[in-house]
């Protein structure tokens, strides 16, 4: 007698019988070793050779259903495109990654049905998990997460008694760091460029500016203070307005997109940076680096608290009994020629002219 056809799915691919009749075993027997549940060791042995002479391939949606588990995990921020995310989201993916999931990356464009939407819809579990990075915390914010069936992370400031896994930093310190440089350096007229005040970072910054400046006795200016957006259109427009109407000897930026649209401001102003303006970013991303002069930043460990809040989130799948955890990320000052004394246009230094040769004589 032939051998029995081998069976396959409707597009032809193989399945648990396939690999069963090859293995010559039971199909709950071929279900348990290509589930990981185990088997005899001559069991484990027939069913893998099978698997790989049929091409078998899990089928990863069935196993989601029965586990419970996508292998999914999502990251939800403003946008992408910023620095700051994107340090952020490699810290986090890196991670992710080695616990064997993939991330998904959604931008919301800070927009609060957005980012609702998509705590709410976890209710269908298409990921495992969802870190989170809003710049406004709602009531509705709050709501979504306490009531969500699936594990959040909040990177960013919430109520003290939100029972919700979070990693914040303090933007408010972080600042009057800024500042606290600046001051030491001789400056008065310090100028502030900052994101909108309805956004939690904003309204952050914009107390942390101005209890630094009255820390240090410097009377507010309010002509000295622009606000606009986090992005870098919006600081160069910022700064603009601000040059037009007054005269810093140095501006403190919400983030180093802010920071380089004032940079390019002040230069097609004619103002020499440092010399005349002192500046300094925030978040210390790539982009600080990637100026000239270098910018001077205030960084808030984006990387660092994308690690955390991966962290915290793994632990919270496995284990969702966890009480809830806050941890914190302490600011730090880079600084660079942005707010040094003097400027770097310095020409390099001319290279030594080569001793004279001396010409061979020939017998």
């Amino acid at each position: 007698m032939g051998r029995k056809r081998l069976q396959e799915s409707a597009d032809g691919r193989p399945t648990v019988h396939t690999v069963a009749a090859r293995a010559g075993v039971s199909i709950a027997s071929a279900s348990r070793v290509l589930n990981g549940v185990g088997g005899s060791p001559e069991t484990v042995r027939k069913v893998r050779e099978a698997a790989a002479e049929v091409g078998y391939v899990p089928n990863a949606i069935a196993r989601s259903l029965q586990s419970q588990r996508t292998g999914l995990v999502a990251l939800a921020v403003e946008d992408i495109g910023n620095p700051v995310y994107v340090e952020m989201m490699r810290a986090i993916e890196s991670v992710v990654a080695a616990s064997g999931r993939q991330l998904l990356v959604h931008a919301t464009g800070g927009r609060i049905d957005n980012e609702t939407a998509l705590l709410r819809r976890l209710a269908h579990r298409y990921v495992d998990g969802m870190i989170v990075s809003p710049i406004r915390v709602t009531d509705d914010h709050l709501a979504a997460l306490v009531d969500n069936p699936v594990p959040v992370v909040v990177v960013g400031q919430l109520p003290a008694d939100a029972p919700v896994d979070n990693v914040r930093t303090d933007s408010r310190t972080g600042v009057g760091l800024a500042v606290d440089h600046l001051v030491a350096a001789g400056r008065r007229r310090i100028g502030f460029l900052n994101g909108p005040l309805d956004t939690v970072p904003g309204a952050a910054r914009d107390a942390g500016f101005r209890a630094a400046l009255d820390r240090h006795g410097i009377a507010l200016d309010e002509r000295l203070v622009e606000i606009g957006d986090f992005r870098y259109a919006a600081g160069r427009a910022a700064a603009e307005r601000l040059l037009a109407r007054a005269e810093p000897d140095a501006l403190v930026c919400a983030n180093d997109l802010i920071a380089v649209g004032a940079l390019h401001a002040l230069l097609a102003a004619g103002r020499r940076v440092p010399d005349e303006v002192a500046l300094v970013g925030m978040d210390d991303t790539e982009l600080a680096q990637m100026t000239f002069p270098q910018l001077s930043s205030v960084s808030l460990g984006s990387a660092e608290r994308g690690r955390r809040a991966a962290e915290l989130l793994l632990q919270r799948i496995a284990d969702a009994s966890l009480p809830p955890r806050r941890e914190q990320v302490a600011p730090s000052l880079a600084v660079r020629a942005s707010s040094g004394t003097t400027s770097l246009f310095v020409p390099a230094p001319a290279e030594p002219a080569p001793a004279p040769r001396t010409p061979e004589v020939t017998a």
